[in-house]
């Protein structure tokens, strides 16, 4: 059979897919419409049983981060970020901000980041971000998510701040997810929305763009790590390998982390000593100045 014969029925199968695709789909939207009068009668009930009208959770694509994973991220060893030291592989590193008092909150400094959950830079940057403040404090129930199945590097395996809390003697750390992975109407479903402030943050340093992670005023980081290395992997193959010194994804992560840490020692004035004395603080010393 020739070439051009080939083609030409390669091609009237693909015509012939794509028409059973719509067929389908048509299929579907007239069930939908058979079942509006069903899922009417079913919400009234709902609100009948529950007098909250709230919406479901977006989030639920969500599930809480695995105990291992969590315990791998938080509990990177130290010795591991002193041998990664800057790291290899960044993207950018945090751009230093001048003539600014310390921004606050609760009395300590505050570290905002803001993000959404679609957002496969915001995907790799979130591991980092737990890293580097749980040499500071703790977080709980972190969740477990993916970027967006058809953004750029779908199904980036990441955490997720949303429903999280973080306890700190040094610090103020305060997240917002502003948006799930799910498509809903021409962009994604809202899931947190930002203060004025917090908003007016990111509009003066980013025109709004995500992610966003403001370290008192003293600095800000935006897009650091490359999400490409993490594709087809899950957050246990992630989480996994942040202790190897020697793995790609660590040396980023790492390097990123220690960054951070560094820019928050200068913020707390060194404090604790024992995370603020060690090489992984020194890391990025000359730029950011970290105080020991």
């Amino acid at each position: 059979m020739s070439k051009r014969k080939q083609d030409a029925r390669a091609e009237a199968r693909a015509i012939l897919a794509a028409r059973k695709r719509a067929d389908e789909r048509r299929k579907r939207l007239l069930w939908a419409g058979s079942a509006v009068g069903a899922v009417i009668l079913i919400v009234g009930i709902l609100v009948a049983v529950k007098l909250s009208g709230s919406s479901p959770d977006p989030a639920a694509v969500s599930t809480p981060a695995d105990p291992t994973v969590v315990s791998e991220v938080t509990g990177v060893p130290a010795a591991t970020l002193d041998t990664i030291g800057q790291g290899k592989g960044l993207e950018s590193t945090p751009d230093v901000e001048t003539g600014k008092p310390v921004l606050k909150a609760d009395g300590k400094p505050l570290v905002l980041y803001m993000g959404a959950e679609f957002c496969p830079y915001c995907a790799a940057e979130r591991w980092a971000i737990v890293e580097a403040l749980s040499r500071f404090g703790t977080f709980k129930d972190l969740g477990e998510t993916f970027s967006a199945s058809k953004d750029t590097d779908p199904n980036t395996p990441t955490l997720t701040f949303h429903g999280a809390s973080y306890t700190s003697d040094y610090i103020t750390f305060q997240s917002v997810e502003m948006y799930t992975n799910q498509p809903s109407g021409s962009f994604y479903g809202v899931l947190e929305k930002p203060t004025s402030a917090q908003s007016a943050l990111m509009t003066e340093y980013t025109k709004g763009s995500f992610p966003f992670i403001d370290f008192g005023d003293q600095a800000v980081a935006q897009t650091m790590i490359d999400p490409a290395p993490f594709a087809g992997k899950n957050q246990s193959d992630i989480a996994g390998v942040l202790a190897d010194p020697t793995n790609a994804i660590a040396q980023a992560e790492g390097g990123a982390a220690n960054a951070y840490t560094t820019i928050i020692c200068n913020l707390t004035g060194g404090q604790p000593t024992a995370v603020c004395s060690s090489p992984a603080a020194q890391a990025y010393q000359s730029k950011y100045g970290a105080k020991t």
